[in-house]
């Protein structure tokens, strides 16, 4: 078809272009906003049909996307809510300002509840469901800073004392107290989600929204109306991880899930864009990753003078003026508003000439205005087919007199006398002013207005939040007999502990009664674990299915996507596989399902990557296995430095939950799994483990009897001196345990050496322990000291101890205090390598030559070994002694 292109003249192209617009409101009087849409949309693809660009609008009006004449009425009792809100924002204020009047320094934040009140009020009024019948309610992640308004609530409601309250972040004073954030470790009954540092909280919400659906898709849970609310501040879309994955949310089409975005504008130090509008930025970001966009943008009382104006200034004025001038509209007042803000133009300061100055500095911002609120939020959960979020204005310290709206509201921790009597005025608080200055909290009498219309609410909706709890779940963990095809070992057969891992997960999968709560998460390195037979057994889970044919169906092993499939393949994601792992983890919690993810990733690539959501993890009293493959950084031969992992046991050391282990064998790792499921499952252990796996193969051997304990306490004896008393005692973990028996011969057969081998399956867990049994006899002088696990296997092991692993040298060095001078480390410290096994282990000094050469060193210091023939052996065995400390390279 031919296209007409050409250009009239302009003034009469102007009224052509009048008579379009005019035909289009007829329009939408006529048929609707729907029609409208229709037709932009015709336009838009006839343009593109034309050749014509036309940019994509994503960002609209300054404005409130739902119109006033779209709003439902506001179903509660305003009075009632508003008095509950000003007595919620006065016990928040006065936790936080009376124990920093009491105990300086002792921190905590007023001024994000105060723009986020009215915003959680309206939610928890009428939003926010506890239960769905018999199941559970909706999630919400709160904004961290956010803590003692979700307190001052659940202190109304009757959960919390005045004691308890005025014990804010008093923990250790011997009685109940309130953490400072949201804690699910600390306060297990109450928090769900920790959520205070910055950006895992979203991440989590879209993966927890999206492991709802699977769990739904899988028919574990039932389907119900439960949505995922996640409270984010505008600042924290700085974080990478708070935007990073909106696609997913949206891919996935998880209308369960509710974002709102607190724009107060401000961050911890000052404008979050002082020379843009994040609400733009934002709607932009949102709009284009394909979620629901509903901005709140001006309260109701701003509805009055949009009607006024009839010439569009207005909202002109609104686009002209950045959020660095917002912020000052409201940090100055009325007075300053009609002279910066209207006085710009005539018209507008005309428009304000029977207002206050007051009147204009009450003028509200959206997200202050319960029916605007109230009207995106009802919005939100009738919309399907893409998440929502909701972009609420407001002002930081709202309510906080001088201080609202200003750089520092973020750090205020106390108001002044006059601040506090301000506030008390405004909100109508009924404290006396001595009690009043030292942050008395005020609860109405249960059977006030306020409080009985408080519970009926929170009754409705199904009970509190938050609100946290473990049921009692009947759990078996299969028996160690079960996995006697791995503990028997591999008869010859050269296999890695991957693929001992992988055959003993089809296992799992398999089983009848467990086999269906394994959640296997890997973040695309399938092929790499070697997962190809795991995928077809259970598949990959799509929520949409596989609408394609895998161009490898005719094989065995094709790659096959199902939406109850079980296996969770994130794509290129570290954080994403956590957050997965993160929803896995706390199930048993959450759903009520003791779902067991195993979570398979490149162990250079876990701890140190995400290793702030693991501590969150750790946080959340979460359970599941941490698998670290191509582990270690000899083992992991070729990929060099980027890739080689020998520090991951060090960094799992420091998250207290965290069980470690470096096995050598696969009977090692059948023994550690059996027990972590035992532990976690069976016995409710809040705990979870990491597991280091190779890409070696060599022969498994069969699992010698009475090592089980020693495999989980973190070492027994694996091979005694094949003749006499051994002089030595050498350690080896991992695949280099190999090294280490290979030593014990030359040391023998060369040099006449005998040596006893210990797998040390952990380090980590040898030295908790050891401190464990410290700290009791320290505390206990007067009763017999109680020997460390360590020491009572070591009772007749003589001589220097030769300790090797794949691992840094810190590793074995935390056993120093109980070993004192017998302790000899050998490490991979330092960058990794691109070669292959016997070369990186020879750089690193950790192969059997560097071992045995070790050992003649140390007993030759000892005097128990000739010096000068030790140094012989050194250049039998190829060691340069002059070289550089690879440490260092």
């Amino acid at each position: 078809m031919e296209t007409k292109l050409a250009v009239p003249a302009q003034s009469k192209f102007s009224d052509e272009v009048a008579e379009w617009i005019e035909a289009f409101d007829d329009l939408i009087v006529g048929e609707g906003p729907e029609q409208g849409a229709e037709l932009i949309a015709a336009l838009r693809q006839r343009a593109r049909e034309a050749g014509i660009s036309t940019p994509s609008a994503l960002t609209s009006p300054y404005l409130n996307t739902i119109p006033k004449h779209e709003e439902v009425p506001y179903p509660g009792d305003r009075k009632l809510e508003e008095r509950l809100e000003s007595l919620i924002r006065w016990n928040a204020m006065a936790m936080v300002h009376g124990q920093n009047k009491k105990d300086a320094g002792i921190g905590g934040h007023l001024s994000t509840y105060s723009s986020l009140a009215t915003l959680l009020e309206v939610g928890y009024h009428h939003f926010f469901h506890a239960t769905y019948g018999d199941q559970p309610g909706d999630f919400i992640y709160f904004q961290g800073h956010a803590s003692p308004g979700v307190y001052a609530r659940a202190y109304l409601e009757g959960r919390f004392d005045d004691e308890r309250l005025l014990h804010f972040r008093h923990e250790l004073r011997g009685k109940p107290a309130l953490s400072s954030y949201p804690h699910p470790w600390l306060m297990p009954d109450f928090w769900r989600f920790p959520t205070v540092s910055m950006g895992i909280g979203p991440l989590n919400a879209i993966y927890q929204a999206r492991f709802m659906r699977y769990l739904e898709n899988r028919s574990l849970i039932q389907k119900t109306e439960r949505k995922i609310w996640a409270f984010v501040g505008d600042g924290e879309t700085d974080e990478v991880d708070t935007l990073g994955a909106l696609t997913v949310a949206s891919r996935e089409k998880l209308d369960n899930l509710i974002f709102v975005v607190n724009c107060n504008l401000q961050r911890l130090d000052g404008p979050v864009r002082g020379n843009k509008r994040i609400i733009d930025e934002l709607e932009g970001i949102f709009r284009g990753a394909g979620w629901h966009v509903l901005k709140v943008v001006w309260g109701g009382d701003w509805d009055e003078l949009f009607e006024r104006d009839q010439s569009g200034l207005l909202l002109k004025r609104m686009e002209e003026a950045v959020d660095g001038d917002y912020q000052a509209f409201k940090a100055k007042g009325g007075a300053h508003l009609r002279q910066e803000f209207f006085g710009k133009y005539p018209e507008l300061l005309e428009l304000v000439r029977d207002k206050t100055d007051e009147q204009l500095e009450n003028l509200h911002r959206g997200g202050h205005d319960p029916t605007k609120v109230y009207n995106a939020y009802r919005r939100a959960i009738e919309h399907h087919g893409s998440p929502t979020v909701i972009l609420a204005k407001t002002v930081k310290g709202y309510g906080m007199g001088s201080n609202q709206a200003r750089n520092a509201s973020h750090q205020e921790k106390k108001l002044t006398d006059a601040g506090l009597a301000q506030f008390v005025k405004r909100f109508k608080i009924p404290v006396p002013e001595q009690q009043a200055k030292m942050g008395k909290p005020y609860r109405p009498a249960q059977d006030s207005p306020e409080i009985v219309y408080l519970q009926e609410r929170r009754r409705a909706l199904g009970g509190y939040l938050p609100a946290r709890e473990v049921p009692k779940l009947v759990f078996k963990a299969p028996r160690l007999s079960s996995f006697s095809e791995w503990t028997g070992g591999s008869k010859g057969r050269e296999v890695s502990t991957t693929m001992g891992f992988v055959s003993i997960l089809r296992h799992l999968l398999k089983d009848p009664a467990i086999g269906k709560l394994i959640v296997p998460i890997v973040p695309d390195e399938a092929r790499t674990f070697g997962l190809e037979s795991a995928i077809r057994q259970v598949a990959i889970y799509a929520s949409e299915g596989q609408k394609y044919k895998p161009h490898d169906n005719d094989m065995l092993l094709y790659y096959r996507e199902e939406q109850d499939g079980q296996i969770l393949e994130e794509g290129i994601t570290e954080a994403g596989a956590m957050a997965s792992f993160t929803a896995a983890g706390t199930a048993y919690s959450n759903y009520r399902v003791p779902t067991i993810p195993f979570y398979m990733y490149y162990s250079m690539f876990g701890f140190q990557r995400v290793g702030d959501m693991i501590w969150a993890f750790a946080d959340s009293r979460g359970k599941g296995f941490l698998m670290g493959g191509t582990a270690g950084r000899t083992t992991m031969l070729g990929e060099g430095l980027q890739h080689q992992d020998g520090h991951s046991h060090v960094l799992a050391s420091t998250v207290p939950t965290c069980m470690s282990y470096d096995p050598a064998y696969v009977y090692e790792l059948a023994v550690i799994l059996q027990d972590g499921i035992r532990r976690m499952y069976q016995e409710g252990e809040s705990v979870f483990y990491y597991i280091t796996m190779y890409n070696e193969d060599y022969a498994m051997p069969a699992m010698p009897e009475g090592v089980r304990e020693g495999i989980v306490r973190g070492i027994y004896r694996f091979q005694a001196a094949a003749s006499g008393k051994a002089t030595a005692q050498l350690f080896g973990s991992g695949p280099i345990l190999n090294e280490v028996v290979r030593a014990q011969g030359i040391l023998a057969e060369k040099y006449g050496v005998s040596a006893d081998v210990w797998s040390v399956t952990s380090y980590n867990e040898l030295r908790r322990e050891a401190l464990g049994v410290e700290r009791w006899n320290r505390l206990h002088p007067s009763q017999p000291e109680k020997v460390p696990y360590l020491l009572q296997v070591l009772k007749d092991a003589d001589g220097p101890i030769i300790a090797a692993s794949d691992y840094m040298k810190v590793m074995a060095d935390q056993l120093s205090p109980w070993l004192s001078s017998r302790l000899v480390s050998l490490g991979t410290d330092g960058f990794g390598r691109s070669d292959n096994r016997e070369h990186l282990r020879r750089h690193f000094e950790v192969n059997a030559e560097s071992i045995v050469a070790a050992t003649l060193s140390r007993l030759a210091r000892e005097g128990k070994f000739e010096a000068a023939r030790a140094e012989e052996a050194f250049v039998e065995l190829g060691l340069n002694t002059e070289i550089a400390d690879p440490a260092h390279l």
